[in-house]
């Protein structure tokens, strides 16, 4: 068995499959795991975290929207109405993600070797639809009052949700946005931003309010279009952030974190292929670092453990690390990547 087979089945197995209560305790009985486990009790309070998140947005967020439907129904303002079913949309994203958590916390099985981590990849990509979709209706709706203008009635009473609806979302999105970078998860954090645009929508919907109140009909509706373009801008940015995660960008910053953390281990000459992958709001590693050819594979194999908890100490939400050990080359010898290709 090579090395990084050894390694593998040695140690790096245990940390991606203990997901449940029943492995996590096993594994502080086992050498060389005490990280590991820490950081699986971590990502599993971060999953509790996102969810109450997510419960505690719904309910403002439900709030809001209900209280603002109340001043449509007696208004007739299209910018309410915008405002008004984007954030009911804001509060409805709380579902997919609410999901994706839950689904996150499942064990990985033979079939989905790596969990369920990446469904809030898929919540993302919901989240981006349905704010897309919010901006479609909004747009929809304000250019048809524009070729059909009608007055606005309680204004005063328009005003006042307005204002509801700024600080009901600009507090969710500040609650989603910290927890979500904390935690690492892209689709809260394009949560957030979505819940933050629909704050500065009800401020553009005050406008409107004072455009009425002057007596111009058609500034309800020209409010309404720019809060279509708004939540457009947002879309760019939280379909960016989706797009990113799915293809499996990470900060380069913490590739650049991991590579110092490595070259710092005791044994390691050089630090070869490394990989980073977000699934989930968890991070995963894998590495090839180049050790003294003629040690032994036991100290090759504790060079490349060192390695791992140098890696899961430096690098945030890291959860699990495949460190894999070559040999360094010796003048005249065989390029070892290909002995080892051949040899396994």
């Amino acid at each position: 068995m090579s090395d990084a087979q050894h390694h593998g089945h040695g140690h790096g197995h245990h940390h991606d499959h203990a997901h449940s209560l029943r492995h996590r305790l096993s594994h502080l009985r086992t050498p060389h795991s005490h990280e590991t486990a820490d950081k699986l009790d971590s990502a599993l309070e971060s999953s509790a975290r996102g969810m109450r998140a997510l419960w505690v947005s719904l309910a403002v967020l439900g709030v809001t929207a209900l209280a603002q439907a109340v001043v449509v129904a007696a208004s007739g303002s299209v910018a309410l109405l915008g405002d008004t079913v984007h954030n009911t949309a804001d509060a409805l994203t709380a579902v997919p993600l609410g999901i994706a958590f839950v689904l996150g916390r499942r064990a990985a099985t033979r079939r989905f070797t790596y969990g369920y981590g990446r469904a809030e990849d898929l919540a993302g990509i919901a989240i981006v639809l349905t704010i897309a979709a919010s901006a479609a209706f909004a747009g929809w709706t304000a250019i048809e009052r524009l070729i059909d203008p009608r007055p606005v009635e309680h204004i005063p009473a328009v005003a006042v949700a307005a204002l509801v609806g700024f600080a009901g979302n600009e507090w969710v999105a500040r609650y989603r946005i910290r927890v979500g970078r904390e935690i690492g998860s892209a689709a809260l954090v394009a949560d957030g931003l979505h819940a933050r645009t629909d704050g500065f929508t009800s401020l553009a919907v005050l406008l409107g309010a004072g455009g009425a109140a002057l007596g111009w009909q058609l500034a309800d509706p020209i409010v309404g279009l720019a809060i279509t373009a708004a939540i457009a801008l947002v879309l760019r940015d939280a379909a960016r952030e989706v797009f990113r995660r799915v293809m499996d960008a990470v900060d380069p910053a913490l590739v650049d974190r991991a590579e110092r953390a490595l070259r710092e281990v005791p044994g390691v000459r050089e630090v070869g292929e490394l990989r980073l992958r977000w699934i989930g709001h968890r991070l995963r590693a894998e590495v090839a670092v180049v050790v003294d050819g003629e040690v032994t594979v036991r100290q090759a194999h504790a060079v490349a453990v060192d390695a791992e908890h140098a890696l899961l100490h430096a690098v945030p939400r890291l959860t699990a690390a495949l460190v894999h050990a070559d040999p360094a080359p010796v003048p005249g010898e065989a390029d070892p990547h290909l002995a080892l290709a051949h040899h396994t």
